[in-house]
């Protein structure tokens, strides 16, 4: 199946003898392993235990074969559970002109909350050379704060021994939701992003293209006013979805339920779910398809460097492993992941996999603040309601 096809046209995503230089890795790979560089770096998560996985059994352990006096530690916050607070401390210690006690960060926050408060370094080319190799206008979306690193989409993951034609629209899944009580589930929003984007999805089907459109930038509480429409169409299927109204506590529970057979049908981000699919937890009979109208959303997760942190040029080094063409293969290998940079230079088997996607046509979410208060109402709004 082509990734056009699977992802189509509108939420087209991302889009070894390496080179070498005793100053870090060039643009298409790696560096010498002699490397006298020295110190720590600590990456800061907020997010799934995947990503924590891809830092720990993939990037790091990659890194130090050409690094190895430079130790990678992560710290993790769970889904991100801990955001606000966590963008409040480094505030505190941003404007005292103290390391935070993390060097990097890989969060949802680091384009929205932190970009906005002014808590990161700019970055470019100078300091991150392979930066030039991720198009222009993924760049932009970090802010000027942001290094996209890797990409992914949401997908609709069905069970084909039971679903022989999968919804092919917004409008179709949800009748097909009605029409199929018990079989389809998505985790509570605040969770995961698989079932942030099915929320995201149902509530932008009720705005304007003016209102989405902000709402991919900034808070706006008239748009914001907006979602009653789409929060009471979905209180309207809490009868319908798995165990009338029961909502998983993360992407992977999700996961869990589609392996096991206990649902037939559900939102699932695209580099989870080939994942899972490789390791043997989801059968080879669980397909996966995009709907439009609108379709599922999708995105480039980005890095961020807190302005007070210790050790830049370890930092940037670390970024620029990650931005390689090395570094982007573990990505793609480990979790799946979307390269960001230039398919031409990727290991042909990379480029093969991923050969119909764009990176540059992404069907963004909302603005982080604004996904946070999506949510806060979600919390109030649909569980348990009808």
């Amino acid at each position: 199946m082509k990734m056009r096809h699977v992802l189509g046209a509108v939420v087209g995503v991302v889009s070894m003898g390496l080179m070498v230089a005793a100053c870090g890795p060039t643009s298409s790979g790696g560096a010498s392993s002699q490397s006298s560089q020295k110190g720590t770096v600590t990456v800061f998560i907020s997010g799934d235990t995947n990503v924590q996985d891809l830092w720990e059994k993939g990037l790091i352990p990659a890194f130090n074969k050409q690094y190895p006096n430079i130790s990678v530690k992560t710290e993790i916050d769970l889904h991100g559970e801990h955001d606000q607070q966590t963008v409040a401390k480094l505030a505190t210690s941003t404007k005292a002109g103290d390391d935070p006690g993390y060097q990097l960060v890989d969060a949802g926050w680091v384009t929205g909350q932190a970009a906005k408060a002014n808590l990161l370094d700019k970055v470019s080319t100078s300091d991150i050379s392979n930066l030039a190799d991720v198009p222009a206008d993924t760049v932009s979306m970090g802010q000027g704060v942001g290094i996209p690193y890797r990409a992914s989409s949401v997908l609709l993951a069905y069970d084909s021994t039971k679903v022989k034609n999968p919804p092919k629209t917004l409008a179709a899944l949800l009748q097909w939701i009605v029409d199929n009580p018990g079989q389809f589930a998505y985790n509570s929003p605040s969770t995961g992003g698989s079932g942030g984007a099915f929320v995201n999805t149902v509530l932008d089907s009720h705005l304007a293209k003016g209102q989405q459109d902000v709402l991919r930038l900034k808070k706006d509480a008239s748009a914001e006013a907006a979602w009653k429409e789409g929060f009471a169409k979905l209180a309207s299927l809490n009868p319908y979805v798995y165990q009338k109204g029961v909502y998983p506590n993360g992407n992977n529970q999700v996961l869990s339920l589609l392996g096991q057979g206990s649902i037939e049908m559900a939102p699932v981000w695209s580099d989870q779910f080939i994942t899972a699919q490789k390791t043997g937890t989801i059968p080879d009979t669980v397909k996966y398809a995009q709907i439009s109208g609108p379709s599922f959303t999708g995105s480039a997760s980005y890095l961020g460097i807190p302005k007070t942190a210790s050790s830049k040029k370890n930092v940037h080094t670390l970024v620029n492993f990650v931005l390689s063409t090395q570094g982007q293969k573990v990505i793609a290998d480990e979790v799946s992941g979307y390269p960001v940079i230039s398919l031409d230079k990727m290991d042909k088997s990379v480029a093969e996999k991923f050969k119909d996607a764009d990176i540059s046509a992404l069907r963004a979410g909302y603005y982080s603040e604004v996904s946070s208060d999506m949510n806060d109402q979600w919390d109030q709004l649909v569980p348990g309601r009808q």
